[in-house]
This record gives structure tokens, C-alpha cells and sequence, in this order.
């Protein structure tokens, strides 16, 4: 699909097409951007277990008119007992990436929820009842959902390393076999959890009932979290950090997430693309530029960037136009830096929604690997995640593990507001791809003129390791042109060609409201996702 489609009443864009409609369904009864995603976050964690659930963090740019955007951080910290020592004492030099030493912090998604739905309080609209907006997750759950054919994929292929830990035989392998695509998958303990949120609230899960059976689950299975930690967390309302490019302020989030590296790669190509004159997408003057601004930026947020409590910089000083044009003028135009730097990988799902009135949501929530730890909290059919594996035992690392140290986050959900009064939220899924995916995607929206779809359906590239890919090289999907590629490795860039249309690229998708309230949206023909709009 090359073509945009827009509407004016109300979109909502998500990489399963069934979140997108259970968006759009709460905004056809009146309801308002946070509320519709809302609806589609929790759907979406049914019909996409594998990239994301209640049990991960999640992270919010919430973009009112004529008001600034706010952040809402709910991204959960490490348990008190999460320890290095704890870990030395079992024998372990790093912390393990699945089982239930892997699930060690708390799940804050559901927090931001709540806050995103008080941060709307005030809204005008009708208001509709939480269990209204659980209402299709809670379907999906029990009644079941096809499983799509990435979810079938990531079964099989994680199923090693999975299948013995605590709960997820049980749910992710019915009948001890892999779902195929297509099949009927059911999740009816997290249907009961779901319909348990929607009546007790969203602190239930935190400070009541459902506390209680997950805390109690996660230590049965050999988790360090427990009812203290969940008593503890609450999500929090941030300032986003912010950036001036010549046509336009960017929105992202503040640590620990890696927002600051996004806003750097568009800050410093903007600058790069002023002073060369880059004028056409996908050349290779643009490649080049946005991988060098890359580096140049994952170098800052390697360096500096963790939980904001331990963080010795302000991350607002690199976004200075003083700042980026110091960096900007490091980067050679004809050669690339040498790029020993690897990443995590990751599984994340992105999503926004505009409403009527014109308020715009851009959204994120993960459970960091595929599948996350793999343990199930108990009878919560709650899949928990495996974000706190990310902390170094080092304890002079930047991420260094301790107790209620919130980790790094590739985590970044996007917001431009353009001068001419448009507004788009915009993102993506896939670990180290995350920063480099916004960054295509709005610089050929945004500052060289693509339509939107096509700014999200064509040939992207991956520097670094992500989403099952071991390598750090430059990874590029073969729909570039071959000249661009050889004048690429001509700069030393070290390319790997890569198939078109590869899920290593991330799930894009980006909204757009103009100034005469027509609403355009675009999806990513990687993903099973679709733009939901009246």
C-alpha cells in the first residue's frame, strides 16, 4: 500500500490491525486519544504476546492543542532483593536473559495507563469506564485470536530456551505444540485479569488483589520481585526532552530511555542536510548522514544515559543548536566512523492515535526480548518481562544493578509539532532500530517531502544488533539502489545486504494531523498492522 489514507473524525495506527480497531471503536463512542490507546495497549498485549504484554513497561507523549506535550514514564525499577551478590551467590557473572532470574523488575505499563488516563481527566468528551476500554482484550483473551505468523515463527525458534520456564508451556504452547498461523489462540487466565483491571482499576494491579496473586506467582516461580516492589511503583509524569530542527520541535522521552539519541540523529542530519544541501531521499548522502549521526549519537547515550537518580549530565545540554553543531561539524561527509558498537535486542510494539478534537497519543510498550523472561506470574496468565537483564553486575557499569535503579530503555516513543501546525506522532519496535527507524521515517516525511506511507514502507537500514540479528554491521534491505550501496562501502561502511521488507527493520507507522483537521496515517507493511480510521 503506497497510498495515504486520512479521515478526519478520528485514526489510530498499530502493528496488529485488531489493536487499531479496538482504538478506533472506543473513539467511534466518543472516547478520546488516551482511551483509545488504551484500548488498542491492551489489546494489542493479547494478539501480539510475543512482542509485548501487561507485564513490560511502557512509556507516553500525550500532545493536547495549545498545551505542551507531557511524557508519562512507567518503567519499572529492580527489586529490592535484585542484588549483584544475590547473583555472584548463584553463580552467575551476568545476569541470565530468560527465567525467573531474568524477571527482576517491576512491570510498569499498567501504571501508565492510569496516569495517561488521569493526565485526560480534564478532557471534554465522554468518559467510558476502564472495563469498556478492556472490553476487546478481554474478548481476544478468552475467546481467542489467530495467532499471526510472527508469533508462530518466534514460538518455534525461542521454544528451547523457553519451554522450562515457570507457566509458558502451559499458555504459549497449547497442547505442547507450537500455535501455526491462523490457529485459534486463547489466553483465558489473562482474560480473567483483564476483566480484573477493568472492574478494580489499574493500582489493583499494584496495591490490591491482583498484587497479591502476581507477587505471589513471580516468587513461586523464583523471581526476586515481590509485594514490596509492586507497592512501591507508580509511574511518573516527565517534561519530554525536546529538539529544534528548521521546521519543527521534536518530542521524545527523558532517560532511561534512549529518546535523547533519537532527538540527536534528527538534530545533527538536520544540520548536516542544511550545510550539504540534501535534498532527495534515500541517495546516498542521506544514508550516510543519518548512520554517521547515529553513531555520533548512540556514543552519547553509551556513554551517559541511564536511570535518571544516577545521571551526572543534563541530557538537555546535547540538544542545544550549540551542541549539535560542534558534533554535526565532526562528521565527515565522504567517510564513515569506524563502528565497533553493538546493542540489545528487543521486541516492542508502537502506536499512536489522534481524536476529533485534535489530541494526539504516541505510545510504547514492551517486554524488552521476545516472549520476555518467559515466566508467568501464577494463575495471572501475566507474561513477565526480561528488561532488568539489561543491568551490568559491574557495578561501576553506567547500567549498573541495584536496588529500585530503573534500567536503560531502547523504549522511545516520538512527537513532532511542525511549524505550519501539523502534528505527528510517530515510532517504531525493534531495539537499536528504534532511534534509526524515527529518523528515516520523518526525515523523508518531514524534511525532504516523501508522502507518509511511502515514507514508511520504503527500504530502511539497521547499524548495530537487533531483534535476532547477531552482527553490528551496517544492515540494509535490497530494495536500496545497488549504486547507493557501493558508494556506501566505498566510504567504509561495512554493508550487509538484507532481504526487503525485514522484520529486523521494525514495525513503523506514523499519523499526521493538519492544521484543516484531515488526519493521515501510515502503517508498516512489515508488521500485521493497519491505520483504523472514521
Amino acid at each position: 500500500m503506497l497510498n495515504t489514507p486520512s479521515s478526519r473524525r478520528g485514526m489510530v495506527v498499530a502493528p496488529h490491525h485488531l489493536a487499531a480497531q479496538a482504538g478506533l471503536s472506543v473513539l467511534r463512542e466518543g472516547g478520546n486519544a488516551v482511551e483509545a490507546m488504551v484500548a488498542a495497549a491492551a489489546a494489542i498485549a493479547v494478539v501480539y504476546p510475543h512482542m509485548n504484554g501487561i507485564g513490560g513497561d511502557g512509556f507516553w507523549l500525550i500532545a493536547e492543542p495549545g498545551r505542551p506535550p507531557i511524557g508519562i514514564d512507567a518503567c519499572g525499577a529492580a527489586a529490592a532483593a535484585a542484588t549483584s551478590d544475590m547473583y555472584r551467590t548463584q553463580g552467575h557473572a551476568v545476569i541470565p536473559s530468560r527465567g525467573p532470574l531474568a524477571a527482576n523488575t517491576v512491570a510498569g505499563t499498567v501504571s501508565g495507563w492510569g496516569a495517561a488516563l488521569d493526565a485526560a481527566k480534564g478532557w471534554s468528551g465522554r468518559k467510558l469506564p476502564l472495563s469498556r476500554l478492556l472490553e476487546d482484550a478481554v474478548h481476544y483473551a478468552r475467546d481467542g485470536a489467530s495467532a499471526t505468523g510472527s508469533q508462530s515463527r518466534f514460538t518455534a525458534e525461542k521454544r528451547s530456551e523457553l519451554e522450562g520456564v515457570p507457566g509458558f508451556a502451559r499458555i504459549f504452547l497449547p497442547d505442547g505444540k507450537t500455535p501455526a498461523p491462523g490457529s485459534l489462540f486463547r489466553q483465558t487466565d489473562l482474560a480473567s485479569t483483564l476483566e480484573r483491571i477493568g472492574t478494580a482499576g489499574t493500582e489493583d494491579f499494584y496495591r490490591g488483589e491482583l498484587a497479591r496473586a502476581l507477587a505471589e506467582g513471580l516468587q513461586r516461580a523464583g523471581s526476586p520481585v515481590a509485594l514490596g516492589d509492586l507497592e512501591a511503583h507508580h509511574a511518573r509524569r516527565v517534561e519530554p526532552l525536546s529538539v529544534r530542527l528548521r521546521n519543527a520541535e521534536l518530542y521524545n522521552m527523558t532517560p532511561p530511555t534512549q529518546g535523547l539519541a533519537s532527538l540527536m540523529i534528527l538534530g545533527l542530519f538536520d544540520r548536516l542536510a542544511d550545510r550539504q544541501g540534501i535534498t532527495e531521499a534515500d541517495g546516498f548522502a542521506h544514508i550516510h548522514g543519518l548512520v554517521e549521526a547515529t553513531k555520533r549519537a548512540f556514543l552519547v547515550r553509551d556513554r551517559y544515559v541511564t536511570d535518571p537518580a544516577r545521571m551526572t549530565v543534563d541530557p538537555r545540554g546535547f540538544l542545544t543548536g550549540a551542541a549539535l553543531a560542534d558534533l554535526a561539524a565532526k562528521i565527515d561527509p565522504a567517510r564513515a566512523l569506524p563502528w565497533p558498537q553493538s546493542g540489545p535486542p528487543a521486541d516492542t510494539i508502537w502506536m499512536g492515535a489522534i481524536d476529533g478534537a485534535g489530541r494526539a497519543v504516541s505510545f510504547i510498550q514492551s517486554v524488552y526480548w521476545e516472549f520476555g523472561s518467559g515466566v508467568v506470574a501464577g494463575d495471572t496468565g501475566v507474561l513477565w518481562q526480561n528488561r532488568g537483564s539489561s543491568f551490568s553486575l559491574d557495578e561501576k557499569a553506567v547500567n549498573a544493578l541495584a536496588p529500585g535503579m530503573r534500567p536503560f530503555h531502547t523504549l522511545n516513543p516520538a512527537l513532532a509539532r511542525f511549524d505550519d501546525g501539523r502534528v505527528m506522532p510517530y515510532g517504531t519496535m525493534g531495539g537499536e532500530g528504534q532511534p534509526q527507524t524515527q529518523a528515516a521515517v520523518f526525515s523523508r516525511y518531514g524534511l525532504l517531502g516523501q508522502e507518509l506511507q511511502t515514507a514508511v514502507t520504503a527500504p530502511r537500514w539497521l547499524l548495530g544488533r537487533t531483534w535476532g540479528a547477531g552482527t553490528t554491521n551496517l544492515k540494509i534491505e535490497s530494495r536500496i539502489g545497488d549504486d547507493v550501496i557501493e558508494a556506501l562501502r566505498a566510504a567504509g561502511h561495512d554493508v550487509e545486504v538484507v532481504t526487503p521488507f525485514n522484520d529486523m527493520m521494525g514495525h513503523a507507522g506514523a499519523l499526521v494531523l493538519h492544521p484543516d483537521g484531515t488526519i493521515q496515517g501510515a502503517s508498516d507493511c512489515r508488521s500485521d498492522g493497519a491505520v483504523a480510521a472514521f
